[in-house]
C-alpha cells in the first residue's frame, strides 16, 4: 500500500446514536497528511461526537473509521459482521492520534512537567531521561518551558491549555484532534492558544479541529466542514464557505454568528481569501 496516498483519517458512512438520538448519520470525511480540517456548525450538530469517534473515545455504530488505512475499533468477519477489537489493537491503531480537550484535564496534584512525562513513562514505556527530554521539548514548542515546575493552579487558563497542547505533542502524534480548544478560556486568553495552533499548522501538523472561532477557522484551515444534524451540509476551502456559501442554512448560521459576535462578514471573507491566495 502506498502510504503517501492513504488518508491520515478516513470516515465512511459513520453513524452514531445515543438511544433514539441519532447524532451522526452517514458521515463521510477524508483528512490528508498536512491538512487542517475544521468542523463548524450549531450546537448539537455532531461535531464533537465525530471528533471523539476518530479517536475511538466514542464507539461508532455504523460505517468505518480508518487511521492511516487501518480500521479503528473493530474487526470485520467474512460475513460482514463486526466485533470490537482488543484494547491492545485499538491502542495500536490510534497511536498516531492525540487529542486536545475543551477542559485542560491536567492532574492538579502534579507539576506541569510531571503531567507530560508520567504518561510517557507509564503508558508508553519511555525511559525517565527520554521522557524528560521529550516533555521539555514539547513545553518549549508551546512557550511553556519556564513553567515546567509550576502546578496547574498557578497557571492562567491560556497557559493550562498550552500545557494541554504540549501533552498532546509529547507523544509525537501524526494527527491532532482539537475539541473547541479555546471555549473554556476568557476572551483575552484565546489569542495565545490560537497562535500555538497556527504555528503547528504552519509546521505541517495534520489537524482536525472543532471551533466556534470563525475568524480563526478562516485563517488556519485547509478545509472547513459545516455540519448540522449529524450530516455534512457543506465542505470546502475557507474562501468557498465564508465568502460564497452555497446553502441558505450556512448563510443563516454565519449571519447569526456575525451578529452575535459583532464581526463584519467581509472581514472574515477577506481572511479566507488570503488563506487561499497566500
Amino acid at each position: 500500500m502506498n502510504t503517501i496516498s492513504v488518508p491520515m483519517v478516513s470516515l465512511r458512512g459513520v453513524g452514531k446514536s445515543y438511544g433514539s438520538n441519532r447524532v451522526l448519520q452517514g458521515f463521510d470525511l477524508e483528512v490528508q497528511r498536512g491538512e487542517v480540517v475544521t468542523l463548524i456548525g450549531p450546537s448539537g450538530s455532531g461535531k464533537t461526537t465525530a471528533l471523539r469517534c476518530m479517536n475511538f473515545l466514542e464507539e461508532y455504530d455504523e460505517g468505518e473509521i480508518r487511521i492511516r488505512g487501518a480500521l479503528l475499533g473493530y474487526q470485520i468477519s467474512a460475513d460482514g459482521r463486526r466485533r470490537r477489537e482488543t484494547e491492545r489493537a485499538i491502542t495500536e491503531v490510534r497511536a498516531p492520534v492525540s487529542m486536545v480537550f475543551q477542559q485542560f484535564n491536567l492532574w492538579p496534584h502534579m507539576r506541569v512537567i510531571d503531567n507530560l512525562l508520567t504518561p510517557l513513562k507509564l503508558a508508553k514505556g519511555v525511559s525517565a531521561e527520554a521522557a524528560l527530554n521529550r516533555s521539555m521539548k514539547a513545553l518549549e514548542r508551546v512557550g511553556m518551558a519556564a513553567k515546567a515546575q509550576s502546578y496547574p493552579s498557578e497557571l492562567s487558563g491560556g497557559q493550562q491549555q498550552r500545557v494541554g497542547i504540549a501533552r498532546a505533542l509529547v507523544v509525537e502524534p501524526q494527527v491532532m484532534l482539537l475539541d473547541e480548544p479555546t471555549s473554556a478560556l476568557d476572551p483575552e486568553l484565546v489569542e495565545e492558544v490560537l497562535e500555538v495552533i497556527q504555528s503547528l499548522a504552519r509546521d505541517g501538523m495534520t489537524m482536525v479541529m472543532v471551533t466556534h472561532e470563525m475568524g480563526f477557522a478562516a485563517k488556519v484551515s485547509s478545509r472547513v466542514v459545516f455540519m448540522e444534524a449529524g450530516r455534512i451540509v457543506e465542505c470546502g476551502t475557507p474562501q468557498q464557505l465564508f465568502s460564497a456559501p452555497s446553502t441558505e442554512r450556512l448563510r443563516g448560521f454565519l449571519r447569526t454568528w456575525f451578529a452575535r459576535n459583532r464581526h463584519d462578514p467581509e472581514d472574515i471573507a477577506t481572511v479566507a481569501r488570503k488563506v487561499v491566495t497566500g
